[in-house]
């Protein structure tokens, strides 16, 4: 068979050679009842014509399939590279055992009934596993459809179904395997090919870690797409597709995006990050993974990304033989935060040289019911050397006395003298296209039924786009910190049973990563709090100690603007007599000086069980929760991430002197959260913290905290997404 094999340089993807480009292949299970799974992989895999060699595998018989069977794996005579085990389950372990001993590389478990059935099923399954990692080998399973490698090197379909998907150059990874079957089938239709598809089950070894860093490498993949319901280590995912993504466009559908988590939380970060699937849509955007709602929209965006260049920008210009398909195209780009710009002066000329007098030439460019292919071709050619566009959407409206196929011809002869300058995407109304014409075996032009999937899908490259073009930044460091004196403090709280701190240690943590609250003094009683307001000699802020007590103004435990021993006593007194009515138990006091009046911002963290460290800035105050303008990212972030949550909020253009008001200091809360996000990522056991209000003062002055709560806690060990924890 062929050894010229362009192998993966990646030394912890190396591992899946086994996996997709086997020269042996041991179906432990084959079968001659035709329904069976055994058969119909068996019958795959010679019927794709598998470059290798085939051993069924059966004790009860002596050929399946015209192929010579085996009692058991340890009777092949020759070298297997991968077993393909459909046997029932209690004799999976017993078979892998088999595999490992006479040197087979790799498994694919096809058979179900392990963790995803619970109880002996999971412990079944942790000793399969056990048995794999002992022997060193890889796995695909349990529980999975099987893989196919496209590669005419290899040409391998290792899987039960009867659809087989083209060769082309999608890497494809599904969690489920019913729902790849409706995959590979609908990317038949639309023309789509895979490099390789995997439908990964239970993912008990071989992961979407591991996949994508395969795929990294591999030559014929261009486009990596991913189904996920869950995935077990989200920090280490994020790792690998930041650095993936800037090589090939990783799209993904995340199922599962029902509120899930922080129902537990007792802080205003906690409750402004309220779903597990905020999240998620923060791991994918900071690690530049293209998320898609639906199946169908992940296709659109493939179709785009497998075909075209990324996008350069987001200005399109929209040709078309009918004006309302025009209009609602320019229209589903503009609601897709697209621009559609007026053409130069001098690409409407040369378009008003060759078309009818009564034809649109501004953008979008309506060539009438009368355009030939020809007119199509020529508007592309023309459009596409404008300065002002990145990229152009042909729609066409079938009339009577024009085929489509020979206007698919003309754009795609047009679109190759392009050479990649802009994107091309076609609108054929109503129909796919047709991939036969749309294609001339080095130029493809991806099209679409309708324009608002046309637009949605090009929207998503462009934002791919501009992730791109930003320079890459490593976790910003901040400097000054005082980690050892921080783990020390927090081991402390930790020995005493966790929980709040009270208001000193907050500060002294706090502090030990730079991060400066505002003068705070601790008062016993009303009389220490009077002694301390006096010796301040500034209006001053009474607040009450009321451990777990999150809305402190709400429940009557702050005063502002109070002046003088006797009044600050008086206050004290009355809040605690106040409090004692409603059955609040007041433990002390704190005081502080009154802080100049500012913008008002929370910056807090809270500690997902899957995720880590999840960071929040948004507008703060009274009003957080009402407001609920805020961005997260997770730790550790870099200087990057904390500029574009500054920006995405919608009280941002407040910082630049909204209509005419003051500038405040950006930098000085920039600094708050990047400092927050390094203890945060520091110091795991710190399950929520809050800083509200943060009041950002006016340009050059700073920043001040004046309220801080922190929680600790031993955090438990992260669950898989979409995993639930029991009790």
């Amino acid at each position: 068979m062929p050894n010229n094999r362009s192998w993966p340089k990646d030394p912890d993807s190396r591992g899946l050679d086994a996996i997709f480009r086997p020269r042996s292949i041991a179906v432990v299970g084959a079968s001659r009842d035709r329904t069976s799974i055994g058969r119909e992989i068996l019958h795959n895999l010679i019927e794709y014509e598998f470059n290798g060699t085939i051993f069924p595998v059966n004790p009860k018989a002596t050929t399946v399939h015209s192929l010579k069977c085996y009692p058991d794996v340890g009777s092949i005579p020759d070298p297997v590279d991968l077993a393909v085990i459909v046997v029932p389950r209690d004799g999976v372990v017993d078979v892998a055992d088999q595999c490992g001993r006479t040197g087979v590389k790799g498994i694919v478990v096809i058979t179900a009934g392990f963790k995803e059935a619970g109880g002996e099923g999971a412990r079944l399954e942790a000793a399969l596993l056990e048995k794999v990692r002992g022997y060193r080998m890889r796995m695909v399973g349990p529980n999975c459809m099987g893989v196919v490698n496209t590669d005419p090197r290899v040409s391998m379909n290792a899987q039960f179904v009867g659809v087989t998907p083209r060769s082309g150059s999608i890497g494809f990874l599904s969690q489920s395997g019913a729902l790849g079957i409706a995959i590979i089938a609908h990317a038949n239709r639309l023309g789509l090919g895979m490099s390789s598809f995997v439908s990964v089950g239970n993912k008990a070894d071989i992961s979407g870690n591991d996949l994508i860093q395969y795929w990294e490498h591999d030559e014929r993949t261009r486009v990596i797409l991913l189904y996920l319901e869950s995935f077990g280590n989200p920090r280490k995912f994020a790792r690998i597709t930041r650095r993936v993504a800037r090589k090939k466009p990783i799209v993904a559908v995340k199922s599962g995006r029902s509120a899930a988590g922080f129902r537990a939380t007792q802080s205003h970060t906690g409750a402004l990050v309220s779903t597990s699937d905020v999240t998620v849509d923060t791991l994918f955007r900071q690690s530049g993974v293209i998320r898609v709602d639906t199946l169908g929209e992940m296709f659109d965006v493939a179709a785009l990304l497998a075909t075209q260049p990324v996008p350069g920008g987001d200005r399109v210009a929209v040709l078309t033989n009918g004006g309302g398909l025009g209009i609602l195209a320019a229209d589903a780009c503009e609601g897709f935060g697209l621009r559609v710009p007026e053409l130069s002066p001098q690409t409407q000329a040369a378009l008003r040289d060759f078309l009818p007098p009564a034809a649109g030439a501004r953008n979008p460019v309506d060539m009438m019911g009368s355009a030939t292919p020809e007119d199509y071709g020529r508007a592309i050619e023309i459009v596409g050397h404008d300065p002002a566009v990145d990229a152009v959407i042909a729609a066409f409206v079938p009339p009577i006395a024009v085929r489509h196929e020979d206007v698919a011809a003309e754009i795609v002869r047009a679109t190759r003298n392009l050479e990649g300058r802009v994107v091309v995407l076609s609108i054929f109304a109503g129909i796919h296209g047709d991939p036969a014409h749309l294609s001339d075996g080095d130029t493809r032009v991806p099209s679409y039924p309708f324009p608002e999937p046309a637009a949605r899908a090009l929207a998503r490259a462009v934002q791919h786009g501009r992730w791109l073009a930003t320079p890459e930044e490593p976790a910003r460091p901040t400097p000054g910190t005082r980690c050892e004196e921080a783990v020390a403090l927090v081991a402390r709280a930790l020995a005493r049973g966790g929980g709040w701190l009270p208001p000193d240690e907050t500060a002294a943590l706090l502090d030990c990563h730079g991060i400066a609250t505002v003068r705070t003094l601790r008062a016993e009683s009303p009389e220490d709090a009077g002694r301390i307001a006096a010796e301040m000699g500034t209006k001053v802020v009474l607040k009450g100690i009321v451990p777990g007590l999150v809305h402190k103004s709400e429940a009557g435990a702050v005063r502002l603007n109070l002046v003088g021993a006797r009044q600050v006593e008086r206050v004290a007194r009355d809040m605690r007599a106040r409090l004692a009515r409603a059955g609040v138990a007041v433990t002390g006091w704190v005081v502080q000086p009154m802080v100049p009046t500012g913008m008002e911002m929370l910056v807090g963290v809270t500690h997902d069980p899957i995720f880590g460290p999840v960071v929040a800035c948004g507008a703060g105050g009274v009003l957080v929760e009402l407001l609920r303008d805020v961005s997260i990212r997770l730790a550790p972030l870099t200087g990057r991430d904390v500029r574009e949550m500054v920006r995405e909020l919608k009280t941002f253009p407040v910082f630049t002197g909204y209509r005419g008001g003051a500038r405040y200091d950006l930098a000085a809360l920039e600094e708050i959260i990047l400092r927050v996000g390094a203890l945060a990522e520091e110091i795991p056991e710190i399950l929520e913290l809050d800083l509200n209000p943060v009041i950002v003062l006016p340009e050059g002055q700073g920043a001040a905290i004046v309220d801080a709560r922190v929680r600790v806690g031993i955090t438990p060990p992260p669950l898989p997404v979409g995993a639930k924890r029991r009790g």
